[in-house]
């Protein structure tokens, strides 16, 4: 991006203009407008601007946003893997599927993959290499 493109993204955000309007107008992709204005600050209006400092969601540690990097809202991976283990009833899992297992006949659910056939390993093994009746 030049710096003479730079310069109209900021006269024509000002201007409230959004993102697709100005890609069109300099031809460039409205993503790479929507980049330059988050790493600048022109937001979207009606949108607040991200703070330079938040705490973290599990323990309220002060975090630093360090510029041109993605904005962090946990102090380690420590906290957001107990904020997640705690709060799972937020995360959207579009992808769970429901199956009949092909050695047992129950039903079973699984989480990202939508071909599964059996519902443990061992109704895998006792379907395919005979090893009696499925436990599970």
């Amino acid at each position: 991006m030049t710096k003479e493109q730079k310069e109209i993204i900021i006269r024509f955000r000002r201007q409230g203009l959004g993102y697709a309007d100005i890609g069109r107008e300099l031809d460039i992709s409205k993503d790479t407008v929507k980049s330059f204005c988050r790493r600048n600050g022109l937001m979207v209006s009606g949108s607040k601007p991200a703070d330079d400092t938040a705490g973290c969601r599990e323990c309220g540690k002060p975090l630093i946003r360090q510029k041109k990097m993605k904005r962090r809202i946990f102090c380690c991976k420590v906290c957001r893997e107990k904020w997640w283990t705690e709060h799972a009833d937020r995360i959207d899992r579009k992808a769970v599927y429901t199956f009949t297992c092909a050695g047992c006949g129950k039903l079973f659910t699984a989480y990202g993959n939508k071909n599964r056939k059996y519902c443990s390993h061992n109704c895998y093994v006792a379907d395919r290499f005979g090893g009696g009746a499925a436990d599970e």
